[in-house]
């Protein structure tokens, strides 16, 4: 019977509508998240000796625990600009959007770390916005709220509260041409899909999620054409094949958010002759993210898991739980949210889980699957779950301050 559940947006228009998307309640919320967390990671780098402070941390020193690990890259940069050294870690491994718009910023404010730390707020918190919005029209009231909650309590969560990463700018990117696509404001929705595929090297995982899901539309709409009457349903695979024969100049607008990676690769080319530069230096020595059957079959993974250290351990495997977790839920994305959605977030976990060797960082990939956030929140606002949902949102909320207060620590998390 799950064949025949509604997936498409629902009309404003329509009774069903949950009501007024609470703005200011999200806000809130989000805002109460970000500023407990920013406490939490201040107060755990003030224990750090200041020996281990970087000298470029110029900003205010309430900043210097969310800049860590990555964010040096992103620094480096926004301040310096790319560079390139085959066989030897690069910065060319990171994409242009987050830390480019980090440079444009720090010339209004500055201070390039300050402005780390806003775009990466700014784009975290109209990431939570635009999710819930997103949410409020496919779900039940309790649902989107719940849908919500997870993502804000996720564990790893405090990517989108002041990390200075690129988490938060792919996320916002990513909801934001899928919102478009909704609208079938199909060249816009390519063009802001752009910026995720220039953002980071999972963009792709949009770029294919744009383009079913508009095949998507295209066989509802052809379905509902041929009786206005009949429920909109979830088309088969068949009829969404078929639906590549319906495509025409507008709805090809989708194929633009694969201009991201192509520009990148085109600068790669041009400026140090290498297209697929950011891929070869995965492999460098310290990041050994080779591809080959050692990575494949997470060999570095189980090694740990037999000698250790116990805290490595523990904290690559609550990576590769997130990820099972959001495995387990992709079935779910499927009946509740359809093709389109189900292509996204199957990419976008597939090649971190592939392409790691140990499951390090997967969990922030996690994150940004956000139609899983949306499907967990769903199955945790169902009356069988009425009793477990608070448990797990404070276990979660639990884990999210733990996490937040190893990485202000300068622990690598994630």
């Amino acid at each position: 019977m799950h064949t025949k559940t509604a997936v498409t947006q629902t009309p404003s228009s329509s009774p069903t509508m949950p009501g007024r998307y609470p703005w200011a309640l999200v806000l809130g919320a989000y805002a109460l998240v970000a500023t407990t967390l920013t406490a939490v990671a201040a107060w755990s780098w003030s224990t750090v000796p200041a020996v281990h402070h970087s000298p470029v941390q110029q900003g205010p020193g309430w900043l210097d625990a969310w800049y860590q690990y990555d964010a040096g890259w992103y620094h480096h940069i926004a301040t310096i600009g790319y560079q390139y050294t085959p066989g030897q870690q690069s910065s060319i491994a990171f994409f242009p959007v987050y830390p480019m718009s980090v440079r444009g910023l720090a010339g209004l404010v500055g201070d390039h770390q300050v402005a780390l730390w806003v775009v990466a707020v700014l784009a975290g918190a109209t990431s939570v916005l635009l999710f819930g919005r997103w949410a409020w029209q496919r779900l039940s009231r309790p649902a989107a709220l719940t849908a919500v909650a997870v993502l804000m309590l996720y564990p790893y969560a405090f990517y989108l509260d002041g990390a200075m990463y690129a988490d938060s700018t792919f996320l916002l990117s990513a909801i934001g041409a899928f919102v478009l696509l909704e609208g079938r404001r199909y060249w816009l929705a390519g063009l802001v899909g752009a910026l995720a595929t220039a953002g980071r090297p999972v963009g792709v995982a949009v770029a294919i999620g744009l383009v079913v899901r508009t095949l998507e539309l295209l066989a509802q709409d052809r379905a509902r054409a041929a009786d206005p009457d009949a429920p909109v349903t979830r088309p088969s695979w068949r009829e969404l094949v078929g639906a590549v024969r319906l495509v025409r100049l507008r709805e090809a607008g989708v194929l633009a958010s694969g201009l991201g990676l192509v520009a990148w690769c085109v600068f790669l080319w041009l400026e140090f002759g290498n297209p697929l530069a950011f891929v070869e230096v995965e492999s460098a020595p310290g990041w050994d993210q080779g591809v080959g059957p050692r990575t494949w079959f997470k060999v570095v993974y189980l090694g740990t898991l037999v000698n250790g250290p116990l805290k490595m351990t523990g904290l690559l495997t609550a990576q590769a739980v997130a990820c099972l977790c959001a495995v387990l839920l992709l079935r779910r994305v499927w009946r509740r949210l359809g093709w389109g959605y189900l292509a996204y977030a199957a990419v976008v976990l597939a090649i971190p889980i592939i392409g790691t060797k140990d499951f390090m960082g997967t969990g922030r990939y996690v994150l940004v699957a956000f139609p899983v956030m949306a499907v967990a929140g769903d199955l945790l606002a169902e009356e069988r779950m009425r009793r477990l949902r608070p448990v797990v949102l404070v276990l979660m909320g639990a884990l999210l301050v733990t996490m937040t207060a190893l990485f202000g620590r300068g622990v690598g998390v994630a």
